[in-house]
């Protein structure tokens, strides 16, 4: 069994700075580019691995982020699995490290169950990250060393179908998500709440094993709201 995901986001918006006494709001826009892929290739094991490129603040001027995430998932059941990964993350050069990339090692765990009804899908999923960020020396040094902190994220979505056939191949349904990030650990002193990633839109069902998802995406949190479609194939 395999599933391939794509996934194309344009992120426009403002962004509120949350630790000031007057919040002062920035206009941005950012494209994210995704590739997801599931592959079972036994009774109870898996593999898991996704890519994410993102552009900066101008949408095409530049590269902000970059992630590869590969791991191992075991299936306790056709409905419920549990992966080990690892995440390997590029800041691109910013504000406060202009000339330099910044890495960070994010090993994370998580259990994924589904439920399937006839009129309805749920998909959960439950993250445990562990985040080493690089420190900084200056604008063109990394520092020795890593600031560390976890990160705990839900995902909960929703896919319920127009059709009185289902989720029968040539219909739409609608999808609806949200996904919260909660920070902690020694060096979180009071953003405990990251930021919630909420998704709302259609999904078209090509056949029994594909579908294409254009997806207006909200993320909240820190301060922040973004309106953004997302575009996702399973298969």
């Amino acid at each position: 069994m395999r599933k391939l995901t794509l996934v194309f986001m344009l992120l426009v918006g403002g962004a509120a700075a949350a630790q000031t006494p007057a919040k002062q709001t920035t206009q941005l826009g950012q494209a994210w580019l995704g590739y997801f892929n599931q592959t079972r290739f036994s009774d109870k094991w898996g593999l898991w691995m996704d890519l994410h490129l993102r552009t900066k603040e101008e949408v095409v001027s530049g590269l902000s982020v970059g992630i590869v995430r590969t791991g191992l998932t075991y299936y306790l059941a056709d409905n419920t699995k549990l992966t080990a990964a690892y995440a390997f993350v590029n800041f691109f050069p910013a504000d406060n490290h202009r000339n330099i990339s910044q890495p960070e090692h994010r090993p994370w765990q998580q259990i994924q169950w589904h439920t399937k009804y006839s009129r309805l899908r749920t998909m959960q999923w439950l993250r445990f990250e562990q985040r080493f960020r690089r420190k900084i020396l200056n604008d063109d040094a990394l520092a020795e060393g890593y600031n560390f902190n976890y990160r705990l994220r839900y995902n909960l979505l929703f896919s319920y179908p127009f059709s009185k056939q289902g989720f029968a191949p040539r219909t739409w349904s609608g999808v609806v998500s949200s996904e919260v990030f909660l920070n902690f650990g020694k060096e979180i002193t009071y953003n405990y709440f990251d930021q919630n990633r909420f998704f709302a839109g259609f999904a078209y069902q090509l056949n029994s094993h594909d579908n294409r998802q254009p997806l207006p995406q909200h993320p909240y949190g820190a301060g922040f709201l973004f309106p953004q479609p997302r575009l996702a194939r399973q298969g």
